[in-house]
């Protein structure tokens, strides 16, 4: 913008003692008489029409009354004159505007997955974090051109989930890990259902996953970022898996673990990420779910609790469940009731029904995995 235009944006804009002054000419008074009509003295007014002082709003409702005009047309025209003698704005306002209204980068800061600095350097941050070329490239924003439909929108992924997972991802991609071993996460899978019995027994979750060459990376959820787990691959030999543990209950640990396990053993994620929120239905068998997750769901469930068994229980101790009996079938089934309770909750739609069962395993689990969150932040390069 050249200097002739930009003093045309400031300078077009008057001062109030300007029009002011027009009023009391199409009236022929002079400042005496305003002066004396308003009762204030001479120089009261003399000071608004040589522009040193602008009009106050009660200076602005003492003109109304003597205009007999609304007030409001003093206090805008002194409104504008301040707006346009104010400094232009940082322009990275707008841009902070823009990236903290679709992700949650103060958030982000907070937890140490970028720094905080101007708006060009969080934009630079953020091309990183998302692992693409320029700021321009940054999903959901329009730093360089026009925004435009992105894949993880046609799939549903809304920004805050897209950051949760990305960070999932960057962890993965910096802990080392064994050759993926289809046969070895299949050989795995009876080592971890005899963990089911004690919520303490998750501790050895971590490693019996990186022993068959899958990354349990756990990273705690964001706000508004309602998601459970994610199953994604750095290449065709690295698959990861996600957690969030939002419900850090035992049942929910379990059946979103085992959920994404199957998304491996199936190869899904592999073209894009699979990215679960298994609450309701959408941890259910329903036909409007995708294939890969009623099948994910299936097995989830009848790992937890062997579904024919769950069924049997409830066909004949119907319409009475008493805890003493639940518990039995739990020693019964070598699991702990939580799980137990949970499937029932499920086929009973009762999610109040023995609720205390369902116990806190975060505090087993996370000492022993990679985990970002809860006060902890891993240290990654960007």
């Amino acid at each position: 913008m050249s200097e002739t235009a930009e003093m045309n944006t400031t300078d077009w804009v008057m001062h109030p003692g300007f029009f002011l002054k027009e009023e009391m000419d199409a009236r022929g008074w002079l400042q005496r008489d305003l002066a004396f009509i308003l009762g204030v003295p001479e120089q009261a007014v003399n000071v608004i029409l040589s522009g040193k002082r602008g009009i106050s709003p009660d200076m602005a409702r003492a003109l109304g009354d003597a205009f007999d005009v609304n007030p409001e047309f003093f206090a805008n025209l002194q409104k504008a004159y301040d707006l346009s003698k104010a400094s232009a704005p940082n322009p990275g306002v707008a841009i902070r505007a823009q990236m903290q209204s679709k992700f949650p980068v103060r958030e982000m800061i907070r937890r140490g997955w970028i720094e905080d600095g101007d708006a060009r350097m969080l934009q630079a941050q953020l091309s990183r974090f998302f692992g693409v070329p320029t700021p321009g490239d940054i999903p959901f924003l329009e730093f360089a051109h026009a925004a435009k439909k992105t894949s993880y929108e046609e799939r549903n992924i809304d920004p805050v989930q897209l950051a949760w997972m990305s960070r999932v991802k960057q962890i993965a991609a910096s802990t080392v890990a064994p050759r993926y071993s289809e046969k070895l996460l299949r050989d795995s899978l009876p080592k971890l259902e005899a963990l089911l019995y004690s919520p303490d027994e998750a501790r050895h979750v971590p490693k019996t996953l990186l022993e068959a060459g899958v990354r349990l990376v756990i990273v705690e959820k964001l706000p508004q970022g309602n998601i459970d787990g994610v199953c994604l691959w750095l290449d065709d030999r690295s698959p990861v898996i996600g957690l969030s543990l939002r419900y850090d209950r035992i049942d929910n640990f379990w059946f979103v673990l085992r959920h994404e396990i199957e998304h491996v053993l199936r190869g899904d994620g592999q073209e894009h990420e699979i990215l679960d929120e298994l609450d309701g239905e959408k941890a259910s068998s329903a036909a409007s779910l995708p294939p890969e997750e009623r099948a994910a769901n299936a097995v989830a469930s009848q790992f937890c609790a062997p579904g024919d068994k769950i069924d049997s229980f409830i066909a004949r101790k119907r319409p009475y469940y008493y805890e003493k009996d639940v518990i039995a079938l739990s020693r019964l089934l070598h699991r702990h009731p939580g799980l137990v309770v949970g499937q029932m909750q499920h086929k009973l739609n009762d999610y109040a029904y023995l609720r205390k069962h369902q116990v806190k395993i975060r505090s087993h689990v996370v000492p022993w995995a990679t985990c970002d969150g809860w006060g902890e932040s891993v240290s990654v390069y960007l």
